[in-house]
């Protein structure tokens, strides 16, 4: 056994989404997100699943934060959905809206629990996507204005905040694969869509500065490593790739002011521009003051025409996976933090990471080993990292309790708390009462196996 000690300051917690857990889809004011509509397109999401009850989190987030408090968290990291503030994207503030996520943060608040805020977790407002979306200049001032709402609203209450989560999701894996909402298949759709959206978060982060909204305000990418099959030429090429749309194209406009050159060119070659208006790069690149980053999986890759947009394929290399197919390798995670401080030693916060194991109730317990395997991993990485000098802040496990899982539907399961979806009830699972423990010493104890190299 090895025991890593994390600062005394660390940040615990775990996240979530709004769409994925809050149900109530028609109570409280709340308008038609584009997940609403996705969900009910055949063949969208699996089994025809959608979020109109998830985990019915809107009527008992008073039970999910006293499981909260229970586990030890610190930290909560959860997004508003915008179509319960502004339920046709830009019109009328929807008060019930807003007083609803007024109980739920006083009530973390009373639990001791810090609210980490995420702005915007896909659940775009469906009247703005039929104006085009996030590829028309109308919702970025939308998503100003929403912003602004809730920067004067939860100022002094909140000190946490992030723009996007998963901006590669939300332009890339949605309007290019059209895995998600909308479910588009353009390349020039997505990166007008990708643009739309840092422009919509410079935009928010002078106004987040201009309103004196208190904390500290950042965003958070989705991050993957890769790493060459072969040492040709073309197998790294494959791999810068595929590490930069995922992390460079989001982040080098924001703290470089450009967009990566080799991803531009690339892009041309394909016929696909960038539609940058005057003043946009200036706008984009607002100093932000903290990074979540959040992380699953690494890849082995290489060169492969056929292989889509980025011609990089990754190459099945025998390793154990998760049940959604995601190879378990935590040096990536490792890796990435230190290939990410050619941006300077910024302030980050693991805000996903996770693994979806499926395991179910067996005489009342869910002995969810492999989870914890991962986690240990993980957290064994993560300690490395801080040891090396690097600013990691905090740790959000992903996720508090199982939940809709967008495409997947209900069959891929996350979560510390298993969900039964036809009575609600939650139980915790063993990997709970083990992040209970280390939150709890505020150490590791690992099994040496699982001690990083």
């Amino acid at each position: 056994m090895t025991i890593f000690k994390f600062p005394q300051d660390f940040r615990w917690g775990t996240a979530t989404a709004s769409y994925q857990i809050e149900g109530a889809a028609q109570e409280g004011g709340r308008g038609v997100s584009i997940w609403d509509t996705f969900a009910r397109t055949p063949g969208k999401v699996y089994n025809g699943d959608n979020g109109d009850i998830a985990c019915d989190s809107y009527h008992r987030y008073e039970e999910d934060i006293e499981l909260m408090k229970k586990l030890g968290i610190n930290t909560y990291r959860f997004s508003i959905a915008w179509p319960r503030i502004i339920p046709d994207g830009d019109g009328e503030i929807n008060r019930e809206g807003l007083d609803f996520y007024h109980r739920f943060v006083d009530a973390l608040i009373a639990a001791g629990i810090e609210p980490f805020l995420t702005l915007y977790h896909w659940d775009l407002p469906q009247t703005l996507e039929d104006d085009g979306g996030w590829g028309n200049r109308r919702t970025v001032d939308a998503f100003v204005k929403y912003a602004e709402v809730i920067f004067k609203e939860f100022s002094g209450k909140i000190n946490f905040w992030l723009t996007f989560n998963e901006p590669w999701c939300i332009a890339f894996l949605s309007n290019l694969l059209g895995i998600h909402a909308p479910g588009n298949k353009d390349l020039q759709t997505s990166i007008n869509v990708a643009h739309g959206l840092l422009v919509a978060h410079g935009k928010a982060v002078q106004s987040f500065r201009r309103l004196g909204t208190t904390g500290q305000i950042g965003i958070a990418p989705n991050v993957c490593w890769a790493e060459p099959y072969s040492k040709s030429p073309e197998d790294q090429a494959a791999c810068d790739r595929s590490i930069a749309l995922n992390t460079d194209w989001f982040l080098d406009p924001i703290y470089k002011g450009s967009y990566p050159q080799f991803m531009v060119d690339w892009f041309a070659e394909a016929g696909a521009t960038v539609p940058i208006q005057e003043g946009d790069m200036e706008i984009i690149s607002q100093p932000i003051d903290l990074l979540g980053i959040n992380y699953y999986t690494m890849g082995i890759n290489r060169f492969n025409p056929e292989a889509g947009a980025l011609q990089s394929e990754e190459v099945d290399m025998g390793l154990t996976k998760t049940d959604i197919g995601w190879p378990v390798e935590s040096r990536g995670l490792y890796e990435f933090m230190h290939y990410l401080q050619k941006y300077g030693n910024v302030d980050v916060y693991i805000t996903e990471n996770g693994a979806c194991i499926n395991d179910d109730l067996e005489n009342g317990k869910i002995n969810d080993d492999r989870r914890i395997s991962y986690y240990e991993q993980h957290l064994a990485q993560i300690h490395r990292i801080i040891n090396d000098g690097i600013n990691l802040k905090g740790y959000m496990a992903w996720s508090l309790m199982d939940n809709f899982e967008w495409a997947e539907g209900y069959r891929m399961r996350f979560g510390l708390v298993h969900m039964d979806y036809r009575s609600l009830v939650r139980t915790p699972k063993e990997s709970y009462y083990w992040y209970q423990n280390v939150i709890k010493n505020n150490w590791l104890e690992t099994r040496n196996e699982h001690n990083p190299q």
